[in-house]
């Protein structure tokens, strides 16, 4: 169903659906309730950044528990009058002059715009311990995390094509950096660029991240450990995007669903920001995508209404 107005009609239930309640999805909505909009966010309560202990390079929220920051952008955003829908989006529906919103418990919503703020979902390796200590020592992000196991003795998985360079970065924060090779066939130019920095590179399959007494002791290959005190892993990521590509919304040749600067698809009415359209985006850079898409949903949305009302003075 869609949700009845105020009076009773099936009219235009809010003037933006945001989907997401994270940084992108959470700025968004408190651009545009600061700008007299009506707004409802839909958050399903799955942040990217749950595992972690702190959200980090967040100028003056540096260090914040991520379950504080997201409770304070919810307070802040209904403290406007925005709306906070826990659930999930099943899918979105053109109408005239806006989308039907269908939630996965059966209701729906109505809104003129859409901003899309759903995320990404890192695919793990399956070593083991990987995903058991994902987010506390074992991690993706040496900008999140370097500093925080800098000097520290770590290692970088070869999981990957980009962990090569991952070890690379990495090295930025500790001198005592091994990538262990694992299934990657390293060219001749790795080995050297890796020398140069003092990176060794340890060959042979890993067989697990080994913990004792819940802490990370090092990792196995060919039963013997190495030891570290943290490891990296660049996982594949997947961006949570059906819900615009259920919309048509074009995807580049990466397999990412493109936007303009201001975050607007291919489709008009639909916004996206943050991880679902952009892998590289932190939490700062994410909250910046959602007050980029929120301004020029409310631009938009002005057009709009300047149309309508000299459409209105013209039938008198």
């Amino acid at each position: 169903m869609i949700v009845m107005g105020a009076n009773g009609s099936s009219g235009t239930d809010c003037d933006v659906v945001v989907v997401g309640g994270g940084a992108a999805g959470l700025s968004a909505a408190l651009l545009l309730v600061r700008a007299r909009r009506r707004v409802v966010v839909v958050d399903g309560s799955e942040p990217r950044n749950a595992p972690a202990a702190h959200v980090q390079g967040f100028l003056t929220r540096d260090g914040v528990e991520p379950t504080a920051f997201l409770e304070a952008g919810r307070a802040e955003v209904t403290g406007y009058g925005g709306r906070i829908v826990r659930g999930l989006v099943d899918t979105a529906v053109p109408l005239d002059g806006g989308f039907a919103v269908l939630l996965d418990d059966g209701d729906a919503l109505r809104a003129r715009r859409l901003v899309v703020a759903t995320g990404l979902r890192d695919e793990l390796p399956g070593i083991p311990g990987v995903r058991e200590r994902w987010g506390r020592d074992v991690l993706h992000c040496p900008y999140c995390h370097g500093y925080e196991v800098r000097d520290r003795p770590v290692g970088v998985l070869g999981t990957s094509p980009g962990a090569v360079f991952h070890a690379q970065l990495v090295r930025q924060w500790s001198d005592d950096v091994v990538l262990f090779a694992h299934t990657l066939d390293l060219s001749d130019e790795d080995r050297v660029r890796l020398d140069a920095r003092g990176v060794r590179v340890v060959e042979g399959v890993v067989s697990r991240v080994r913990v004792v007494d819940d802490v990370l002791r090092g990792v196995e290959v060919d039963g013997e450990v190495v030891a570290r005190e943290a490891v990296f892993v660049v996982p594949r990521m997947v961006p949570r995007d059906s819900l615009l590509t259920g919309l048509g919304c074009a995807v580049g040749e990466g397999g990412w669903v493109t936007v303009d600067r201001s975050g607007l698809t291919s489709v008009p009415g639909v916004w996206a920001a943050g991880n679902v359209v952009d892998p590289r985006a932190l939490v700062v850079t994410s909250a910046g995508m959602g007050s980029a898409a929120g301004f020029a949903v409310n631009v938009d949305l002005v057009e709009e209404d300047v149309a309508e009302a000299m459409a209105v003075g013209a039938g008198r």
